[in-house]
């Protein structure tokens, strides 16, 4: 009796033995898994995404066309698909179709003749006017009209078309004053109208793309529309061009307002002939995309955690010019896409609820952005807010927002640390921006997963899906997956009371 109850006792301490070896064996600690994990983020399912919103199908997604309300419907259909129901926050904006365009440059008298092609050697501008015109050309610079410094007093315009360099001299010397109201082609539109000129030619001097490379927008500055008053974006090499024969080159013309701090305005000798045929509607019915996955706790259900990116992309001119928008933002829709497909999954569906929001007008100053926190009505639920963008190229993780929310910022390192390591950590600290900054006016805790030197397709015609980093868009899904998973059902206590009594700062 006694010997049973002895090997009893060291069954029993055997096991006891057994078990504390287990728990501190490098084996099992491996084995112990992180609550905050998910399923790995799908390359395929991701660039699936990518090259379908990329494509020809869409058109450009022009917010208010017929190709932009192509691709809600497939955001819709793939949410479905996961298992989440969705529905339109509709609203109004300008929308500008150009259907086409010819740009002719000769010498008056001789058989000289150049034609630029759309798509290659220029675009129009987002919010160009209609119409035929055969005339004569004026260089007036940056297009200034002010007291102090006017690229208009030398020269007559009227009845010609102004050919105008974009933005505004690189160090600024004259007071803001005198350019304020000269930000936008619009802007500069009236500005030469209202010297008489019929028609404008803006060389594009941004260094976000390549001298060959038509860069499309389509803000162009605040209505209303100039119905008859056709604007060209011209490439830097297309400009060059205009100005080759000329006793002035561009290069020169640039040098000299920077160097001398005087206009440079002079008539052309060549003129151009331009035809476009565009439709312009001022209240062009578009919509942002909204789809709930409702968290599983009673309590924390009733919070929202906002994941969004922006569907809508710069559109198409004519046959030969189509802005694919790969990275910006198919990257970004394909990511937050992806993110629902892993949060849909039974075994990982988070406690707070995650609202999927793919805004429209992010092109119009993210007017669809500013759509939704005007009138959601369950805004006060949402406890932080994460964004999606351009996530294709560069050679890092960028998150944007640790200036502000550095709670949220520490969440996303910590994902990223514990698999890839490509967040870049800056010195400077950063806010959100782009659709995220409504938010951060509201005091809804906010982040932007981007990347780092990615801009290298900035609104032009390469920005296809053959130009994706598969690589650092995956990870990027990953570590955001992963983020909006632990603001859901982590230890995440939620934004602070006060901000949920905000109003949205215009």
């Amino acid at each position: 009796m006694k010997k049973n109850t002895l090997r009893r006792r060291m069954m029993r301490l055997g096991l006891a033995a057994a078990a504390l070896l287990a728990v501190s064996s490098p084996v099992s600690a491996q084995a112990v898994r992180d609550p905050m994990a998910m399923p790995a983020a799908n390359e395929d399912s991701i660039m699936k995404h990518v090259i379908e919103l990329s494509s020809e199908t869409y058109h450009g997604r022009l917010a208010g066309s017929a190709g932009y309300d192509a691709a809600v419907d497939y955001v819709r259909r793939t949410l479905a698909d996961y298992g989440i129901g969705s529905d339109l926050q509709h609203f109004t904006l300008e929308c500008n179709e150009v259907e086409n365009c010819k740009f002719n440059l000769y010498t008056p008298g001789t058989k000289d003749k150049r034609t630029f092609i759309l798509g290659n050697d220029y675009c129009c501008a987002g919010m160009t006017g209609r119409g035929y015109i055969d005339a004569n050309m004026v260089f007036v610079g940056y297009g200034i009209d002010n007291e102090v410094y006017n690229e208009y007093a030398k020269v007559d315009v009227q009845g010609k078309i102004v050919v105008v360099l974009t933005g505004l001299p690189e160090h600024p010397w004259l007071p803001s004053t005198a350019t304020e109201h000269l930000l936008t082609l619009r802007d500069k539109a009236r500005v030469a109208e209202r010297h008489g000129a019929i028609g404008m030619l803006a060389i594009n001097t941004s260094t976000s793309c390549l001298p060959y490379e038509p860069q499309g927008r389509v803000y162009c500055g605040e209505p209303p529309h100039m119905g008859t008053f056709p604007i060209l974006h011209l490439t830097l090499d297309c400009g060059r061009e205009l100005l080759m024969t000329e006793d002035l080159r561009l290069e020169e013309a640039i040098d000299n307002i920077d160097k001398e701090h005087k206009p440079q305005s002079f008539a052309l000798r060549r003129k151009v002939e331009i035809d476009i045929n565009a439709a312009y509607r001022q209240h062009a019915l578009t919509a942002n995309v909204i789809g709930l996955l409702p968290g599983y706790d009673r309590k924390l259900g009733k919070e929202l955690i906002v994941v969004g990116a922006s569907l809508d992309h710069v559109g198409q001119q004519g046959e030969t010019c189509l802005f694919p928008g790969a990275d910006i933002n198919a990257s970004g829709v394909a990511s937050v896409l992806e993110v629902a497909r892993l949060l849909s999954q039974p075994r990982f569906r988070p406690r707070r609820s995650v609202l999927f929001v793919f805004f429209s007008g992010s092109e119009q100053q993210f007017m669809g952005s500013r759509i939704f926190l005007r009138n959601y009505p369950r805004l006060r639920k949402v406890e932080a807010f994460v964004n999606a963008q351009n996530l294709g190229c560069g050679d890092s993780l960028l998150v944007l927002g640790d200036n502000h929310y550095p709670t949220l910022y520490d969440i996303a390192v910590k994902r990223d640390a514990e698999h890839f390591g490509l967040i870049s950590v800056r010195s400077e600290k950063t806010n959100p921006r782009g659709d995220a900054r409504g938010f951060d006016q509201m005091g809804i805790p906010s982040l932007v997963f981007t990347t780092l030197n990615g801009m290298q397709h900035n609104h032009v015609t390469t920005d296809i899906w053959e130009n994706i980093d598969r690589r650092i868009l995956t990870a990027a899904t990953q570590v955001m997956s992963e983020t909006v998973r632990e603001l859901g059902d982590g230890l995440y206590q939620g934004r602070h009371r006060k901000s949920k009594g905000r109003l949205i700062i215009e």
